[in-house]
């Protein structure tokens, strides 16, 4: 998984080189295990030493006395390797084309997803259904929680909460909060023909006055496992809610989807409200003593 340490070192590498130059801003799609980076290099030449890889291509190295940040283009995109004392000389490479397509390839992919996966990509937003590699992890963690009661927070066309309904017990119960009625009908076609329609509890309507509604009907600390992907901005309200309906004495898990945002988070000249709104939200995530929190994805276990 692409952590979000690694995308931070990716944006200090430029802001580092010690180069006359602007650093460019990176460009990343970020899901949940890929991070593609489209860098451009062309302003670089003739200000740093050459490099050439084992495929023969250019490459470009910098070094400084502590760091040393190497810049290569040895494919159809080029990608940062970072290596860095601070970090035990780890090194962090993004997640290229050719090397996410080979994860895919490894994913257990049931055909019935598989369907509504090609169904959803001719419709209008179909960048918001979560990959195949990431609905698999989801699907692992309900597994490794024995969870029976879930959530999902944001549905659209219910590849995710389609996936999780798959792994859950007879008697389990996912609650599906979706505001948008087209994709709704898409997701509960697809929990029919998987048949586990009688599994999903579908929520039609602003998510945050579902959550509510949970609460005041006494279920509160009766869910297992949740998971978001909705409004940005309303991160830290939803957070806050789940905390509530989440378990708390055997440990639930709350997990956060785009929290690095397509690598805007690390960029400081990216001040949109969704940007600022997730920053201020990892923020609050880092130094709220109630969770333990994960990487990448942010996954939030209770205490």
């Amino acid at each position: 998984m692409a952590t979000c340490s690694s995308l931070i070192l990716h944006h200090r590498c430029w802001s580092r080189l010690d180069l006359p130059w602007r650093p460019p801003r990176l460009m990343l799609n970020f899901n949940s295990v890929s991070a593609t980076t489209t860098v451009a290099t062309s302003s670089l030449a003739g200000k740093a030493p050459f490099e050439r890889c084992s495929s023969g291509r250019i490459g470009i190295r910098t070094c400084s006395r502590k760091s040393k940040w190497i810049i290569r283009h040895c494919s159809a995109n080029p990608f940062v390797v970072v290596d860095d004392e601070k970090y035990g000389n780890k090194q962090v490479v993004s997640v290229t084309p050719s090397l996410y397509e080979y994860i895919l390839g490894n994913v257990r992919e049931p055909e019935i997803l598989r369907q509504l996966r090609e169904e959803t990509a001719s419709l209008h937003g179909s960048q918001m259904q979560v990959s195949p590699d990431q609905a698999q992890l989801l699907a692992m963690l309900v597994q490794i929680l024995m969870a029976e009661r879930c959530i999902e927070v944001g549905v659209y066309t219910g590849y995710s909460s389609l996936a999780v309904a798959l792994v859950l017990p007879e008697s389990g119960r996912l609650v599906a909060c979706e505001r948008d009625a087209k994709a709704l009908e898409v997701a509960k076609k697809y929990y029919e023909q998987a048949g586990v329609l009688h599994k999903v509890d579908v929520k039609y309507g602003l998510a945050a006055d579902v959550l509510k509604s949970l609460i005041l009907n006494g279920e509160a600390c009766s869910y297992d496992f949740a998971f978001v992907d909705a409004e940005k901005r309303k991160n830290q309200e939803y957070f806050e809610l789940l905390l509530q309906l989440v378990r708390v004495k055997v440990g639930g898990l709350i997990v956060i989807d785009n929290v690095l945002w397509h690598g805007k988070v690390c960029d400081p000249m990216v001040n949109d409200v969704k940007t600022v709104s997730i920053r201020n939200f990892n923020k609050c995530l880092l130094e709220d003593k109630r969770v333990p929190i994960g990487d990448g994805m942010t996954i939030c276990r209770k205490r």
